[in-house]
């Protein structure tokens, strides 16, 4: 028997808002390099950004039933993220879909298939991240489950992680990780900020990046 599940726990708004507030590379990096997605998955357009925690599905190629389910049974917020297989040659969510989720309040859709109705989608501003667009359609008849852990983009997902995405690509954040890394990120910031405001005052990019000791180990020789 199919149990229809939720998420066990959702990270809270307020770890989740401070995470928003990063792009997926600066919270890549931030976290130590983990977490970045496959980059074959694009958003619709490149305005298109989300962040929420992960409602997980596991779905059979050409078919979008539990995807549908998903779309019923998640909350204000959520990401669904799908796991299909990686088949491009289907579109399983177009503006239809769409429009159930931005009447749900859904935050975003992140798929390992194919979506359509692409010029719809960047109308309606609902963020969807795919692998694929593809015009062909698919039946609802296999069972899936719901919020179990997933690979999708070459991680591993759990129920409840929270996914960023904007135009440069996707990046999962352990659910129990959020705070602290959304504080990693401002770090990092901070950081980066620092140093654009040295090139600005004239510094190199060698001098900023204290590259002289790596060069010369490497027997790079400047003779300027």
């Amino acid at each position: 028997m199919t149990h229809i599940k939720d998420i066990p726990q959702r990270p809270s708004q307020e770890d989740i808002a401070a995470l928003a507030r990063y792009s997926p590379a600066t919270i890549h990096e931030a976290q130590g390099r983990r977490g970045a997605l496959s980059s074959r998955l694009k958003p619709v357009d490149y305005r298109m950004k989300l962040c929420g925690p992960a409602f997980t599905v596991k779905s059979s190629p050409r078919d979008n039933i539990m995807l549908q389910l998903a779309i019923n049974y998640a909350k204000p917020g959520d990401i669904i993220v799908v796991s299909a297989g990686e088949y491009e040659e289907a579109g399983s969510f177009g503006d239809v879909l769409a429009n159930a989720c931005l009447a749900k309040g859904i935050g975003g859709l992140v798929t390992d298939t194919g979506v359509r109705d692409t010029l719809q989608l960047r109308d309606l501003g609902f963020p969807v991240f795919s692998l694929s667009v593809c015009i062909k359609g698919t039946v609802k008849e296999t069972l899936g489950t719901t919020n179990d852990t997933l690979m999708v983009g070459g991680e591993i997902i759990h129920p409840g992680d929270v996914i960023v995405g904007d135009a440069d690509g996707l990046v999962v954040v352990r659910r129990d990780e959020v705070a602290e890394v959304a504080k990693l990120s401002q770090a990092r910031e901070d950081a980066e900020a620092a140093f654009i405001e040295a090139y600005k005052s004239g510094r190199s990019v060698v001098d900023v990046s204290k590259l002289e000791p790596v060069l010369a180990a490497k027997g790079l020789i400047v003779d300027m």
